[in-house]
Order: structure tokens, then C-alpha cells, then sequence
């Protein structure tokens, strides 16, 4: 891998300089808030008062179990909940009242909650689109936050939460749990020993083979467009008459998802940037289609994209990574696996082993040595599961730990910002290339994902 002085080096520094001048010139949005900006640091033994961005599936099933968990021992606890739509808001309440036997207040915005909950932190988990805004609401208000994936689906979105991230002293986590699994951490620490050599290539993939998947029928045959507040959820997205799939069912329909990109193809490509340091693909090339489920959705289901990695001067070696996706057979679930000349480190079984590297004969042939790893395996908390809302599995309880953690001790998470704003990167390119066909490349100096050398916009 790259010391602290190499041409990797070089280039991340010239990112975040390019980074800093690009943001300059964005505004934030307005704040209706400000009576809690630069909060004070709880205390030793004051309670963390935690509030929840959206009662939504995952919130349910994965979040909320994951920081209970913790709860107790780290002195934070639940107290409010913020959702547009009645139906969340009540179930929210009757949730904790029936689990926990615990009393939250319920509010019909974040406006509100802001301003009467005395909030400290708060999770958000609400639609793809929302998270960039919603941090940007939260750290205005002066409150952490714990922020799902994809941080944004757009550059415009993606600047705009990373300058209020960082022109605030709030500790912002994103929902990348890999970045606290102890595989992903003895892999991140192997490559960057240099025992394993560069990066060649690197395979990835995601499938699953379900009709619902995202799909909420019964809820959007029940829902009336009183029962929340439809313009509020559109937020900066371009007015259109209310839609109860696209509501419920975001994940299927662009701009309010990019669907594979931002819901799956975000985690593993972050292990790229993370792993090796890069900020971005240079080029992104994609294709897919809507091959199986043909019921109104807009975003495809089924996703083929080749990201060319390498620094912007060209001055080492670079990498491509294969990434595909499909809903319509599972064969294969889900797959990391990065090579290098002397073999292969699988994430998926969370081997190193010499599989595929240089043997003796093509070497002799060639006036080479042998190349060959070491063999060995990785610490595992178990297999990455496909199916949705499993429930709290290993990564995300020691994700929401630190996160926790982090609260008092003011250090930096495993997931900060600028690790949110690098998958957005590469999860918009994906977005991009896909949709126009187009070759699509990044513009350091404008922080400008362009497809055919014109800006991508919704």
C-alpha cells in the first residue's frame, strides 16, 4: 500500500484541497433552528437524550434494538420520535411502551422536536434522498447524529451536508457498519501492511431473489395523503402529485433512490476507499435494466457497474472494480473480494489465501520469482446476511457502540462524513452512468459527477 508520502498520499491531500475551495462557494440551507447550535458536551453522569429521525423499518428492527443494547451502560436513552405520518408515530410510541415499557414523545416534524425535545443526539432513518438534508437539520440543531446510508444521492446534497458537517464540532456517524467489523478491520490493517502487494482487480456483488423486496403493498393500499404531509417529504425534490408507492415504496423510483447504487453498492465499494485511501473512481461505466420485476418501478433490477480506480496522476498502479447486483436469482449472495499478483483476500469467507497468484513455472518463464500469500483467516463475526431487517447482527451493534462511545469522548467515529461523502461519489457515478449510458468521470475542482462531460443533475 502507500506511506505517508506517496503519490496516494499526494492525491488524497489535493482532494481534500480541491474539496475545500469547491465547497465554498455552496450556502447551506436556511436554519429554522440555532437555539441549540454548539451544544455543550454532556457531561460524565449527564443522560445522552437521543431523538429519532423517522420510525421506519429499519429504525425498528435494526437501530433501536442496536442501541438499546448499549443503552444502560452508556448512560443514553430514546426520549422522542419525528415522523410525518401518523401511523409511524403511534406505532413508535406503543413500541416502546410494549418492549420497553418506556414513554417517548411523538412529533409531527423535526421543527418541532428540535425545538421542545432537548435533544443531545439523534438517529436518522428515513428515505434515501432525505439523509443528506436531515443530518444538515441536525447538526444545525446543534445535535450528533447517527445518519443511515447513502449519505446523498446527489453532488448538490453531498456538498451541502459535508460543509455543515464540517463547520460544526457535532459527531456525525454514517450507517456504514463494516467500518466496525473486526473482519473488515484485520483486512483494512493486512493491505495497508503491504504483505498482501496491490490491488489488481476487485469483484463484488449483491443478490437476492425477492419479489417484495421494498415493495409495501398493504401499507400503500391503506395510506391517505392526510395521514402525512406529502410536500414536507418531497423536501428539495421537484413537486409531483402524491404517490403512495413512491412514498412507501422510494427505493424503486428515481430521484428519490437510486435503488442498488444507494442501498447496496455503497457498503462494499466504501471498503475500497476506506481500504486504499482514494476518495473516488476515476470513471464509472454501467448498464442494467428492469429484466424481471415489471411493476411500475422506475429504478432497475438488475446492475452491472466497472469503476476504474487509481490516483489522478497516474503515477501507480490502479485497479478496476466489478460490481453486479440482480433481484431475480440469489445465487452467489453477496461477494468482496480483492487480488492482488499473489492471490486473493475474500471477504466472504474471510480468507487470505494464494489462490490465482503468480506460480513458479509462468514466473520461471518469465525470469520472475513465485508470488504467493501467506494463507491465513480472518477474525469474523459471521456471514453478511441478504435478506431484509434481519435484526441486530454483530457490525451494527458495535457500529451504534462507537457511535455512542463517541458521543462523550468527542473522537471521531468509525464512519465520519467524509467517508459518507466518498460512496455518495461513487454511488451517484454508478447512479449516473447507468441511466445515460454514458462514460462518467469526476471533476475535483467543481466536486461535479459528469456523464458525456455535462454535469449530472436529476
Amino acid at each position: 500500500m502507500s506511506s505517508p508520502h506517496s503519490p496516494h498520499s499526494v492525491t488524497r491531500r489535493r482532494f481534500v484541497r480541491d474539496l475545500t475551495l469547491a465547497s465554498g462557494g455552496f450556502v447551506l440551507a436556511s436554519s429554522y433552528l440555532g437555539s441549540r447550535a454548539w451544544a455543550a458536551v454532556p457531561g460524565a453522569n449527564d443522560r445522552i437524550r437521543v431523538g429519532l429521525v423517522g420510525f421506519s423499518d429499519r429504525a425498528r428492527d435494526t437501530l433501536i434494538p442496536a442501541f438499546q443494547q448499549h443503552a444502560a451502560e452508556l448512560n443514553a436513552e430514546i426520549v422522542a420520535v419525528s415522523d410525518i405520518w401518523n401511523r409511524r408515530r403511534d406505532e413508535a410510541v406503543a413500541f416502546f411502551q410494549q418492549r420497553w415499557q418506556q414513554t417517548i414523545t411523538p412529533y409531527r416534524n423535526n421543527e418541532e422536536m428540535y425545538a421542545a425535545a432537548k435533544l443531545d443526539a439523534v438517529i436518522i432513518s428515513t428515505a434515501d434522498f432525505q439523509h443528506a438534508l436531515h443530518a444538515v437539520e441536525a447538526v444545525q440543531a446543534g445535535c450528533d447524529a447517527y445518519v443511515e446510508k447513502p449519505l446523498a444521492e446527489t453532488m448538490e446534497d453531498a456538498r451541502t451536508v459535508l460543509k455543515a458537517v464540517r463547520n460544526s464540532d457535532r459527531i456525525v456517524q454514517i450507517g456504514s457498519q463494516r467500518r466496525s467489523g473486526r473482519n473488515y478491520h484485520a483486512a483494512h490493517d493486512y493491505l495497508r501492511s503491504g504483505r498482501f502487494g496491490d490491488i489488481v482487480a476487485v469483484e463484488m456483488s449483491w443478490n437476492v431473489n425477492q419479489p417484495g423486496r421494498w415493495r409495501r403493498p398493504q401499507l400503500v393500499a391503506a395510506i391517505k395523503e392526510s395521514d402525512t404531509d406529502w410536500r414536507r417529504f418531497l423536501l428539495n425534490r421537484p413537486f409531483e402529485p402524491w404517490d403512495a408507492r413512491k412514498y412507501l415504496e422510494y427505493r424503486l423510483f428515481w430521484p428519490y433512490s437510486s435503488g442498488i447504487p444507494g442501498q447496496w453498492m455503497c457498503h462494499q465499494i466504501d471498503t475500497v476507499h476506506w481500504f486504499t485511501g482514494l476518495p473516488h473512481p476515476r470513471s464509472v461505466s454501467a448498464n442494467g435494466g428492469i429484466y424481471q420485476w415489471k411493476d411500475g418501478r422506475t429504478n432497475f433490477d438488475t446492475l452491472t457497474a466497472v469503476f476504474d480506480y487509481g490516483p489522478l496522476d497516474d503515477r501507480t498502479k490502479g485497479f478496476q472494480v466489478v460490481y453486479s447486483s440482480r433481484f431475480s436469482n440469489s445465487a452467489g449472495g453477496t461477494k468482496e473480494i480483492y487480488y492482488s499478483n499473489g492471490g486473493e483476500l475474500n471477504l466472504d469467507t474471510n480468507e487470505v489465501s494464494p489462490r490465482g497468484g503468480l506460480q513458479a513455472p509462468e514466473a520461471a518463464a518469465m525470469g520472475l520469482q513465485p508470488n504467493l500469500v501467506e494463507a491465513f483467516t480472518l477474525p469474523s463475526e459471521g456471514a453478511v446476511q441478504t435478506t431484509a431487517n434481519t435484526g441486530v447482527d454483530a457490525m451494527t451493534s458495535a457500529h451504534m457502540r462507537n457511535w455512542m462511545e463517541c458521543l462523550r469522548s468527542r473522537q471521531q467515529p468509525n464512519g465520519p462524513i467524509e467517508a459518507g461523502y466518498q460512496h455518495s461519489i461513487a454511488t451517484i457515478m454508478a447512479n449516473a452512468a447507468a441511466r445515460t449510458g454514458e462514460r462518467v468521470t469526476f471533476d475535483d475542482a467543481t466536486q461535479n459527477v459528469l456523464a458525456g462531460g455535462k454535469i449530472f443533475h436529476l
